[in-house]
Formats: structure tokens, sequence, C-alpha cells
């Protein structure tokens, strides 16, 4: 009878012992897994503020977000990838896609896209989302869209006699030529300071050839379309139109722009906050913010911003995916867009939003349509820097026209003569379907 006892006994502690093992097991917390995100200046502070939320629906992940300063980011990535060190996810500047696509440093991500019920190509401004695709692959999603347009005083150009802004390349010089003559020789129409390329790029994606040919192997700066592009730039300063500085020397353009140095400033997004800010209460309704001109309409402007991609190298490509998918979501875009500024590239991330009620982020939201990328090239930023010192002499009148186009052509087919020899060298692959 006691050997029964002991023995029931014994049977019912190893049975509590078994259950509280269950029950801790059940109890336990997921195993987690740590994505590293790169993330470059007050986009990655900001960010930081998101990731409570992402790791809360997703209790699995963590997330580590390690800043960048961006001058010192793209050799860091270029440091990181021949050390075989690169972060799971990163923020890419979309002109820096290409290169790190031919490095083969990226993951592919078209499978994902079709996959996903969150991230809807169709839902982005085109312009943005083809940054991102390389020889017909996608390598990025699209976290926050750039543009320029112009920003113009409506109290000036209401005094040279114009009630709306220029909607064509001859309507603007007409304005410019008018204000011109309306505020005299130590004052000026428009504002392009002269170490900014992004201007006379903008006016060359506005023709209906590209700035390369052969696939990006040459320049093709001496097009008809990008001639006319120089002709327009040169003729702004030939008629005293703009002054001929760099920004350096145009330190506080907000100011000047509300004492009428310049009536119109071609700039970017972030610039809206700044004269909200800096301009007296009194000159809030003495400025407005209207899409580029183009040669005979409407005009096209760069597509720029920043994407989100995923390296090869990566051992969480689906938890770095999860959280591309939540950064995409419309909600957490306007949240962003109000921690940092950033205009989101999808349409319906500027519904029922504060960029929807902002007059002077109308006129971005219909140039997005209008936006195209630049030439998908490794060399391309450097060559974009060939289009500042060129402008320079061309707007000193150093350079003419032919002059300038022959320049740039030269400069470019030198840049991209290790483009040419690879290309030539490379087997040809099949684009991977992508959306």
């Amino acid at each position: 009878m006691r050997l029964w006892r002991a023995r029931g006994w014994h049977c019912a502690a190893l049975l509590a012992v078994a259950l509280l093992l269950c029950a801790c097991r059940h109890a336990a917390p997921p195993a987690t897994q740590t994505v590293t995100f790169w993330a470059m200046g007050r986009e990655g502070e900001s960010v930081r503020r998101l990731m409570p939320a992402f790791e809360r629906e997703h209790p699995d992940i963590r997330v580590r977000v390690e800043i960048l300063p961006w001058k010192a980011a793209h050799q860091k990535l270029l440091t990181a990838f021949a050390g075989d060190v690169t972060p799971d996810l990163c923020q890419l500047g979309n002109t820096w896609v290409p290169e790190l696509a031919a490095l083969g440093a990226l993951q592919p991500l078209g499978a994902q896209v079709r996959a996903s019920k969150s991230v809807d190509p169709d839902d982005y401004f085109p312009g943005i989302w083809d940054t991102n695709r390389i020889d017909g692959t996608l390598y990025g999603v699209p976290w926050y869209v750039d543009t320029r347009l112009l920003f113009y005083r409506k109290d000036l150009l209401a005094k040279a006699g114009f009630d709306h802004p220029p909607r064509s390349w001859g309507e603007w010089a007409r304005q410019m030529a008018a204000i011109k003559a309306m505020v005299g020789p130590s004052r000026y129409a428009v504002l392009l300071p002269l170490n900014e390329f992004e201007q006379l790029e903008s006016l060359g994606l506005q023709q209906p050839q590209s700035m390369l040919r052969d696939g990006g192997r040459y320049g093709n700066f001496q097009s008809p379309g990008f001639k006319r592009a120089l002709r327009f730039y040169s003729e702004i300063f030939r008629n005293d139109w703009a002054p001929k500085v760099t920004n350096a020397e145009a330190s506080n353009p907000w100011a000047e722009f509300g004492r009428g140095y310049f009536a119109f400033y071609v700039s970017g997004p972030w610039n809206i906050e700044e004269f909200k800010n800096r301009l007296p209460a009194s000159q809030q309704g003495d400025w407005a913010t209207a899409p580029l001109p183009g040669p005979d309409g409407p005009g096209t402007s760069l597509a720029g911003g920043a994407s989100l991609v995923i390296f090869r190298a990566s051992r969480h490509k689906q938890a770095a995916w999860k959280l591309i998918e939540y950064l995409s979501r419309p909600d957490v875009q306007r949240t962003f867009y109000q921690l940092v500024g950033d205009m989101p590239p999808r349409r319906s991330a500027w519904d029922n939003s504060a960029l929807a009620d902002d007059p002077h982020a109308h006129a971005f939201r219909v140039q997005l349509e209008r936006a195209r990328p630049v030439p998908k090239v490794p060399e391309w930023e450097r060559i974009a820097a060939q289009l500042a010192l060129v402008e320079e002499r061309m707007a000193h009148g150093q350079l003419s026209v032919d002059q300038a186009a022959q320049l740039l052509n030269a400069r470019a087919d030198a840049i991209l003569a290790k483009r040419r020899w690879v290309l030539a060298h490379e087997p040809s692959k099949a684009p991977e379907r992508s959306p």
C-alpha cells in the first residue's frame, strides 16, 4: 500500500513537472532575429521612432538602425560590399541603385512584390518606381520621393502683369524678361546656382532624346533636344535674368527671395517648410509653387529620392522584406512625412493627409506624375558633376552652346569607357520579370 502511494505520488510529481515544462514552453517568447538597417541622416534618426510599432507587430524581429552620414554613405557601402559586411536592409539614393546592382550586391525584389498584398506598383508615381528597375529587374522599393519645381513670388509676377505661373519655356522667358525690366540691374528674375546640376539636368529630361545613347555607352548631349535645353539655359544668363553665383554665394536664398532679389527659384520639397518658417507672416501669401514649364507645355522634372533595398548577402531576407512592406504602408508613410518632411512615393499616402491640404505641396503632387529617372548607369553622378562644371563656363560666356554640348559628350564618353568595355565582354542575360 505504501509502495502504491509512493508510486502514485511520484507519477503525480512527474505529471506536474511535465505540465510545468509544457506551460513554460508555450509561454516562452518566440525566437528572435535581428535585421540590420542602414539609413542616412535625418531619415535614419526619424525611422528609429517607427521601429517599436513594427516590432510589436512582429515580435520575432528586432531592428537595429545604424545611421550613416550622407557624405560618407557611398564609400561605406562600397567598403562593406568589398568586405562582405553589408547590412540586411539599406536606404539607397536612387542614383546609387544602378551601381550596387551592377556589382551584384542587391537582391532582386520582383518576386516579393508580386506576392505582396501591401506593395502595389500601380499606386506609386511611375517615374520613381522606374528608378529601381535596371535592365528589367526590380532592385528596390521607393521610400520617399524628391523632385524639382518652381517656387515663385506671386506678388512680383502680378506687378509684372501676369496672373499665373509659366506653363512653357516661351512664357517663362517673357515673364523673366518683364520681371528683370521691372526690378532693374541690381535684382534678377530667377536664381539658378551655378554649382547645382539639377536644374540643367531637369531641362535635359524634358527632351525627347535621352542624355545618353546606345544603352548608356555614349553621351548624347549633342542631340537637338539637349542643345535646345542648353540654349534656353544660356539665354537666362546672357539676358542677365539670373545672377552668376553659386549656392555658397547665395547662402540665404530664403531671405533674398523674401526681399525680392529674385522672383523664381528652382528647388525641392524641403523648402516648403523653410519658406514657411523663414518668411514673415506678412509675406506668407506672396509665394507659391508651380510645376516646371517645359519647352512647349507642362514640363518633366527629375525623379529623385531614396529607396529600400535588400542585400544579397543578407541572412534575414524574409524579415527585411517584412520591414519594407511595413515602411511602404500608406499610413506609415504619412507618419514618416510628419516626422521628417519627405514626400511619400505612393499616391494613396497623399490622401487624407497634411499634404492633401497644403497648397504648396499640390504642385509637387502634379509634378511627380511627370517625373522621370536620370539615365540608369553607375557613372551618372560623375557625368552629372560635369553638367555643373560646363554650365558655369557657359553662363560666364566661356563656351557656346555647341562647344558645351561637344565638351559634355567628350567627358561623358571618357567616363563611360570602362562601361563600354564591360558590356562588350559580358555575356547576355535574360532580365527577371518584374512589376
